[in-house]
């Protein structure tokens, strides 16, 4: 029973539950930016180089035989052309988020703090002030 609550203890802690959502949010983003990567940059891009789909781009190696039912063995550098755009523009996103934060936070360290409360003294003080005027 002390391993259950050790457990629930660990999973309710707030970190454990912004690194979970934070996992969650990043595997969407992922496919978000996977989808803008291969649906809108690289097709005006292909279009730019003669029709040339990056994805299939490859240096074969050893072609295929089909007598002996091999496949062939080749290096995809489309993919990882696509793959290396899709890091260019997570990178970029995070790059601009943690400089967003960054921003707030030094505008919330610039912010002029409030004026000290007045002591009891100086309360008492302005009171007589005051009173003095009326």
């Amino acid at each position: 029973m002390s391993v259950f609550k050790e457990f629930r203890e660990f999973i309710s802690r707030g970190n454990v539950v912004d690194l979970a959502v934070g996992v969650i949010i990043g595997a969407a983003f992922n496919s978000i930016v996977k989808s803008l990567v291969d649906q809108v940059i690289m097709p005006p891009i292909g279009l730019l180089t003669s029709g040339v789909d990056f994805a299939k781009l490859e240096w074969v190696l050893k072609p295929e035989n089909p007598a002996a039912k091999k496949a062939a063995v080749a290096i995809q550098y489309g993919a990882f052309i696509n793959t290396l755009i899709q890091f260019l523009i997570v990178a970029a996103v995070v790059f601009l988020l943690v400089k967003l934060i960054n921003n707030l936070r030094r505008q919330e360290a610039e912010a002029p703090a409030a004026p000290p409360a007045p002591t009891a003294t100086e309360a008492l003080l302005m009171e007589i002030r005051d009173a003095l005027k009326k």
